[in-house]
């Protein structure tokens, strides 16, 4: 119940599109029905003949309801004349109207369809752009314990889910029922009788049908959490595709997708079966209960002594109950598409309702830049159980450079990602001038850090675009310049566009030393007033480090730097260099002081040949 109203709000969160399909619905539907009666009175005259009764011309006599009645006496006697005169004339009339009648009924037919095409894909849309902000807004945590492929599966899958029930609702509610009770009501005013025995007999579709619904929403479920592994297996092994071909794992990579992808065939294959059974089944059932209302009758038109039906009556009767069977069919797969929807749905909600952890106070600071001091101040870091970083403190004077350095896993990045705030702290407390980065604005803190990170993270667009990314108002000479700084402005005039070369998904048409200049260029467009390098130069060869080495050092004049070393060379003149080992600082000095101490610094010096 919960999910059909969440389904009805987005449905109705585009009101006027709404109304009009729901009105265009409702003209189908009673079009639809007056198609069908247009036929009665030329069969009512043809079974009558000479005993049919002369009807008198009508005359209108005011009202709502009386109009209606107005017009189906004005429309018999019309009828009745033209037999009377010329039968081929009726017959001829008869068919130019019931054109009309279909004419208008598909003409309001595609107007709903026209409305609803818009609607459908608006609050798709929507959903999309909602999934993608909180996607934004979650922290890194987030990321480490959710599959990226999970997360596509929810935006594309899911939200297609979304987009049939949009519909579903709009028909189930709206279009369907009253089909449903305009039948009914004819039906009755025809024979109470025979729609007395249609009504005991048609129960029976509801309950098998809502049995497979059940079924359905379960099956449904399964296979689109399996649809999430499929996307993540398909992005893990697209971006893994070089391990895979130097380990020749492809046949591996194969069979373990292969399995996978069966396993969502199976299920999707079931949900489909299940959903797709309703049709089918609903109509045997409406057939079933159709020839036992033929039996009854039958039997009530070859009674002569009670002679309650008339043959052209049941006729009618019939013709009238065969579209009761459509909207029936048509609830009964609207609620197995809202059933295989509730699924997704609830895979949406999972996103949207995830806690964002990361909080920005409402009466945050603003901070324009750091004019004095950062400091970690006994800080302690868990990201479940465990402490990866115990009591941690240091600071970091503006203009001054902190080296961190040790074994992978000692809590050196964690350090770098707890700055910007990308985790909290768990213990203690980051101050950027004397105040808890917590009461800051997000974006001020941001504003004034700049990363530059071993992977460098470039995007499928422009050189330009890439160097001033989020930001679309930037000079081109401001741009140009950073470029220069960061040692990338030649080898960017030598691309075949210069700045405006299209550099493919994640800069693969790029080398690592180029993809690093550029994200230092970057850095250097931002001109933060905090820098973070986090092990920039240690996936370059020794040519690319050297010239990637001489733009860190012109980024690094006069900025206050938090620098993640691999190779310690890149690392001799920073004021203060930490040791960590298993998330504690054991070793912290200059690098004379701490080759003097000859302790766990001096032999990771010692291994990459730093002698003094």
């Amino acid at each position: 119940m919960k999910s059909n109203k969440e389904f009805f709000k987005y449905t109705f969160s585009y009101r006027s599109k709404a109304i009009l399909t729901i009105v265009f619905n409702l003209l189908f539907v009673i079009f639809n029905l007056v198609s069908m009666l247009l036929f009665i009175p030329f069969l009512q005259l043809i079974f009558k003949a000479e005993d049919a009764e002369m009807l008198t011309e009508p005359h209108y006599q005011g009202g709502f309801i009386d109009f209606f009645k107005y017009c189906m006496d004005l429309y018999n006697y019309t009828m009745q004349e033209m037999v009377k005169s010329d039968p081929k004339e009726a017959l001829l009339f008869v068919c130019i109207t019931v054109f009309i009648a279909f004419l208008l009924k598909n003409v309001f037919r595609y107007g709903a369809i026209w409305n609803q095409s818009q609607l459908r894909m608006a609050v798709v849309r929507d959903i999309k752009d909602k999934l993608f902000a909180k996607a934004m807004r979650l922290p890194l945590s987030f990321y480490t314990n959710e599959r990226k492929g999970d997360l596509m599966s929810r935006m594309n899958s899911d939200t297609g889910e979304i987009e049939i029930a949009v519909i579903a609702i709009l028909e189930l509610v709206f279009r369907e029922p009253f089909a449903i009770l305009t039948t009914i009501i004819t039906l009755v005013f025809i024979s109470p009788k025979l729609t007395l025995i249609s009504f005991i007999l048609l129960p029976i579709s509801a309950f098998v049908i809502s049995r497979i619904g059940k079924s359905l929403k379960r099956t449904a479920k399964a296979g689109q959490e399996q649809n999430g592994i499929v996307y993540s297996a398909i992005e893990e092994s697209i971006s893994g595709i070089k391990v895979i071909k130097a380990f020749n794992a492809i046949e591996f990579v194969k069979n373990r997708f292969k399995g996978i992808n069966l396993r969502h065939q199976q299920l999707i294959t079931k949900a489909f079966r299940k959903r797709d059974l309703s049709p089918p089944l609903n109509e045997l059932l409406g057939a079933g209960v159709m020839l036992c209302l033929v039996w009854f009758g039958g039997i009530m038109i070859l009674d002569k002594e009670t002679n309650s039906l008339s043959g052209a009556e049941f006729l009618t009767f019939i013709i009238v109950f065969s579209q009761l069977l459509r909207p029936i069919q048509g609830i009964a797969t609207s609620v197995g598409n809202l059933n295989k929807a509730q699924p997704s749905l609830e895979r949406i909600n999972e996103i949207l309702n995830t806690d964002e952890v990361i909080y920005e106070n409402p009466l945050s600071t603003s901070l324009e830049t750091l004019s004095d001091s950062i400091v970690v101040n006994n800080v302690s870091f868990k990201y479940k159980d465990e402490f990866v970083l115990k009591n941690i403190h240091f600071e970091l004077k503006k203009g001054k450079t902190v080296a961190l350095v040790g074994e992978s896993g000692s809590g050196k990045s964690t350090i770098a990602d707890l700055l910007p705030r990308f985790y909290d702290v768990t213990d203690g407390a980051i101050t950027i001038d004397g105040i808890d980065i917590r009461e800051y604005k997000l974006e001020d803190l941001h504003t004034n850090i700049g990363i530059v990170s071993q992977e460098s993270i470039l995007f499928n667009d422009t050189v330009r675009n890439n160097i001033a990314f989020g930001r679309d108002d930037m000079p081109m000479e401001r741009i140009i310049e950073a470029a220069k700084i960061a040692h990338a402005h030649h080898f960017i005039m030598e691309m075949e566009n210069g700045y405006d070369t299209i550099i493919g998904e994640r800069g693969n048409k790029l080398s690592g030393g180029q993809k690093q200049r550029l994200s230092i260029a970057r850095a250097v467009l931002k001109n933060p007033s905090i820098l973070i390098l986090d092990e920039a130069t240690s996936a370059l060869d020794t040519e690319s480090e050297r010239t990637v080495q001489e733009a860190l050092d012109e980024l690094m004049k006069d900025r206050t730097s938090l620098i993640i070393a691999h190779r310690l060379s890149t690392i001799q003149h920073a004021d203060e260099i930490l040791v960590l080992s298993k998330g504690v600082i054991t070793e912290r000095g200059t690098h004379t002081e701490l080759i003097q101490k000859e302790g766990i610094y001096f032999n990771l010096c010692s291994l990459q040949g730093i002698k003094s």
